[in-house]
């Protein structure tokens, strides 16, 4: 079977997945049920009914089946995802953490668990516990070891050109003009998440023309922005009412025409042509016996030797990235970032001298 890229299917996840080539999809983002356990009808103090997640599809008899139905659907996406793919799972305190085993136990590789603080939570009106300000987002690998997406520089740039954290701030529900509303006006869907979140979650784990995969599709969210992306996209839903109301969402969505150049947000690290440190001495680019500087420090120099390796102010020789290793305790060092000449009282580490020579020679294709 070819993969359905761009439909939304009908059917259980776990027997629609079965249909699958193996190892075909680059990202999965799954949003599963939360078995929040609901006995009782929730009110606020007004005695006005809390329209809360009471839907049949998050009601299992017991943990036990919570967990084989956990299982077999992580299972089932297991066997669908790339070796170089991720999953991302979200949920609540009710579930995320016997998720989180599971994922564990069939033998994916745990990357980081993504706080995403709500700046609108549902108070608890009973005021008998904390009010569920945040959910909690698993993202995982095929396995330990494996190599996978992840655009680092994209994620800086949208977080002021900081190294993104864990913790996702002023991402506030699907509420107002997002939040899909049925004929009567009620939220179409309970839990309905917000764009921004997909939009994230899409853009750090996967390239244009990846595929990714939503087994439990509800309104659509992840088909809308994966569209906006340029990402191709596969929604599995079993409810008829929901698959109406994400194609109706995902067929409004007019991205931008495609640029590759625009669109492509990978590291120029992983991209551009490789050049050697050596390849920046014997063009001159750096001269032998010229100092370095470890972080600007003035403290902690190094000399170039006519080899290309450095040999430390103590007496240590090595490469850019052993030589900055041992300023660190031995710590992974990329020297590239690490090491400083200084021109005319100011300082430019050696990858800004590499990309200068790359564009002097006409090394990127245009």
């Amino acid at each position: 079977m070819t993969l359905p890229l761009n439909q939304i299917i009908e059917g259980d996840c776990i027997e629609t997945l079965s249909t699958f080539p193996e190892k075909s999809i680059d990202l999965i983002f799954a949003d599963p049920p939360y078995n929040l356990q609901l006995q009782n009808e929730l009110h606020r103090p007004n005695m006005t009914k809390v329209d809360a997640v009471d839907d049949q599809w998050d009601k299992f008899e017991s943990l036990q089946a919570y967990d084989e139905f956990t299982r077999r659907w992580l299972t089932a996406c297991k066997r669908v995802l790339k070796p170089t793919g991720t999953i991302w799972v979200i949920g609540t305190y009710h579930n995320i953490f016997r998720v989180g085993a599971i994922m564990q136990d069939l033998g994916f590789w745990i990357l980081n668990d993504v706080i995403w603080i709500k700046t609108n939570p549902m108070p608890n009106f009973r005021g008998v516990r904390f009010t569920n300000a945040h959910e909690t987002l698993i993202w995982a690998s095929t396995g330990k070891g494996a190599t996978y997406t992840f655009n680092h520089q994209a994620m800086k740039g949208l977080n002021d050109d900081k190294q993104m954290r864990s913790d996702w701030w002023l991402l506030s529900l699907a509420t107002g003009s997002e939040r899909v509303k049925d004929d009567h006006g009620e939220k179409a869907h309970s839990t309905q998440k917000p764009e921004a979140l997909l939009y994230r979650v899409i853009l750090s784990s996967s390239n244009p023309g990846d595929v990714v995969l939503d087994p439990f599709f509800g309104s659509g969210t992840t088909g809308v922005v994966a569209k906006r992306l340029h990402r191709n996209w596969i929604g599995v839903e079993r409810e008829k009412k929901y698959i109406e109301i994400a194609r109706k969402r995902i067929d409004a969505v007019q991205p931008e025409v495609f640029n590759p150049v625009v669109f492509d947000v990978r590291s120029k690290a992983k991209t551009a042509p490789r050049v050697e440190f050596s390849t920046l001495v014997e063009h001159g680019y750096v001269q032998p016996g010229q100092k370095l500087f470890f972080r600007k420090d003035t403290n902690k120099v190094a000399f170039i030797k006519p080899d290309a390796r450095l040999r430390t102010g103590d007496g240590f020789e090595g490469s850019i990235h052993q030589a900055g290793s041992y300023y660190m305790n031995n710590a992974p060092c990329n020297g590239w970032e690490h090491w400083f000449v200084q021109v005319n009282g100011h300082f430019i580490s050696l990858g800004v001298l590499r990309e200068q020579f790359r564009m002097d020679m006409g090394l990127y294709d245009e």
